[in-house]
């Protein structure tokens, strides 16, 4: 079973709740997981777990406060991770037009970048169409870890 790092990025908790929520359900599935509230370019460089990223998105497409430092010290340092995969969740407000999930975007520009490997689509969770992103996440989240290699 493949180790999961989920980085979290909340301001009012939604994107939290599901990270733990996914976190769970990947340990309860046999997927060693940690899930980091507060992500550090150390919890992405001492190790070789996959990477999932569980976010909202703020203003106008921005990044929550808890993966600014994580994604600054990525666009700062470009630390190789050459084929590590990754996958995204983002939470928004499709309201928001061009903006819509934005901050998903973002990391998933920073990890390319960093040559990561995306595993799978994006899943983005609109907020005007369900209130319990977690029944959204978990089975998305269940399959995307079983296409790991």
């Amino acid at each position: 079973m493949a180790r999961i790092r989920i980085f979290v990025g909340s301001v009012f908790g939604g994107a939290q709740l599901t990270a733990r929520a996914i976190g769970k359900a990947l340990t309860d599935a046999g997927h060693p997981t940690t899930v980091s509230e507060n992500p550090t370019l150390e919890d992405l460089t001492s190790n070789d777990d996959a990477i999932l990223v569980c976010t909202s998105t703020t203003g106008q497409g921005e990044l929550p406060a808890p993966l600014i430092p994580l994604y600054a010290a990525i666009r700062d340092t470009l630390p190789m991770q050459t084929g590590r995969p990754f996958g995204v969740i983002v939470l928004g407000d499709s309201s928001y037009g061009d903006t819509f999930c934005g901050a998903g975007e973002l990391m998933e520009e920073a990890l390319y970048e960093i040559a990561c490997r995306k595993v799978g689509e994006t899943l983005r969770i609109d907020a005007l169409e369900t209130t319990d992103p977690e029944s959204e996440a978990l089975p998305w989240v269940l399959e995307w870890a079983n296409s790991l290699p």
